[in-house]
């Protein structure tokens, strides 16, 4: 299993972010040939406070599936959209998953 985190720093404008992503980017997402699930939130907690504002994961089979799911016209898609909405950037993590 490969996982992909996406950590989503405060935006600019939260409603016009959670607007966006969920009615525009979450769509593009959902077209990544290889993708296995996802998931988000847009109530990351931590304490004393979080420094994000939200956080996707998506599995994919192998680190494999993902970088060809990136390659893809999908994938750039997914990639070219990311400013339109996360005025406060994004962090992007990928790594496989060990399971014992």
């Amino acid at each position: 299993m490969h996982k992909l985190l996406v950590l989503y720093p405060p935006p600019d404008d939260p409603a016009a972010f959670a607007e966006y992503y969920e009615k525009h980017h979450l769509p593009l997402v959902q077209k990544l040939p290889g993708l296995l699930g996802w998931r988000y939130s847009l109530q990351v907690h931590a304490e004393p406070e979080s420094p994000y504002f939200a956080v996707f994961e998506a599995e994919f089979a192998d680190a494999a599936a993902y970088a060809a799911a990136m390659a893809t016209p999908q994938g750039e898609a997914v990639r070219r959209d990311v400013p339109n909405y996360a005025t406060g950037g994004a962090i992007v993590l990928d790594y496989p998953v060990a399971q014992s």
